[in-house]
């Protein structure tokens, strides 16, 4: 296995990735594919090279430190930690953040929406939030636009100002008027805030560590839609390993076109909501009193003392 990775990681010292690989780290950890690698994402070579060089210097800095303290939790994956026993897991930090504050935000935070959300009923609200990062064409955006509204159900959407080009004018015509207070789209939330309020339902979602974090501390199922990097790893977590949530299927064009089926399977089936506040309750355990995350962070403080 470390063998095969090596090769790897010397084919492209030459920026070019010649072969796809499946494998796995641990027996007891899911298997991984070197086409989801963060580089691989640019289709340009010399850009794939820049990003591999980074993360390889990256890597040649950790073996200068003592530990690696990491917004993790054995309670997610404990065989990561035995494999890996200077990484410190001291967290998710979201769930001993009672208040919910953030200490910045890309964008400016829309918290109106959240007295919006005090107007919908308990456990109806779709949330639907892809990061800073992800980018949809037209077509895929009016898409999911027209998917939301076909679920009948209300939802909150975070439209960041760069999520697809000309997003203001990008909506389906007459959408917003057809939508009317059903649905809300701000351009960015609160949203530690908004996955505990108690009328979210579940969270469609990029995936992203912190948002996967945040959302398993709050017991809000998952649709899980990655667009990069370990987004693809983090959701064969939450759909195949924890079982709290679902994945989507591209169809024949490369689009999304599901959503309204998959938010009824999600809903519909309890036991995703049963493993869900089981694995709420380990990890908010975990950051208090003599909960794992809490001690490791409390003795991380002590050696640096």
């Amino acid at each position: 296995m470390k063998r095969k990775c090596t090769d790897h990681l010397r084919t492209y010292n030459a920026g070019i990735l010649k072969t796809e690989e499946i494998f796995q780290l641990s027996p007891a950890m899911p298997a991984m594919s070197t086409s989801t690698f963060v580089w691989t994402c640019f289709t340009d070579l010399a850009t794939r090279k820049i990003i591999f060089d980074f993360f390889a210097k990256i890597n040649e800095s950790l073996k200068l430190t003592g530990w690696i303290v990491c917004n993790s939790s054995h309670d997610l994956d404990s065989a990561e930690f035995t494999l890996f026993p200077d990484m410190l897991p001291i967290s998710p930090l979201s769930a001993s953040n009672e208040l919910g504050h953030q200490a910045g935000n890309f964008w400016a935070e829309d918290s109106a929406c959240m007295s919006w959300l005090d107007k919908q009923p308990a456990s109806s609200v779709i949330y639907v939030a892809f990061g800073s990062f992800t980018v949809f064409d037209k077509t895929q955006f009016q898409e999911l636009a027209l998917d939301l509204e076909l679920t009948n159900k209300p939802f909150l959407w975070v439209v960041h100002p760069d999520l697809t080009d000309g997003s203001n004018e990008a909506y389906p015509e007459g959408f917003e008027d057809r939508i009317g207070c059903c649905g809300r789209m701000v351009g960015w939330s609160p949203q530690e805030k908004v996955l505990r309020h108690p009328s979210v339902a579940c969270f469609i979602s990029h995936c992203g560590w912190n948002s996967t974090t945040e959302g398993l501390s709050n017991g809000v199922p998952f649709l899980c839609w990655p667009y990069f990097a370990d987004q693809l790893l983090n959701e064969t977590y939450i759909c195949d390993v924890w079982k709290v949530g679902l994945g989507f299927q591209k169809d024949e064009n490369g689009i999304i076109t599901e959503i309204k089926n998959k938010v009824e399977l999600l809903l519909g089936d309890k036991d995703y909501m049963e493993r869900l506040i089981l694995l709420k309750e380990r990890l908010v355990s975990g950051v208090r009193g003599d909960g794992r995350s809490n001690q490791n962070f409390s003795n991380f403080v002590d050696w640096m003392k």
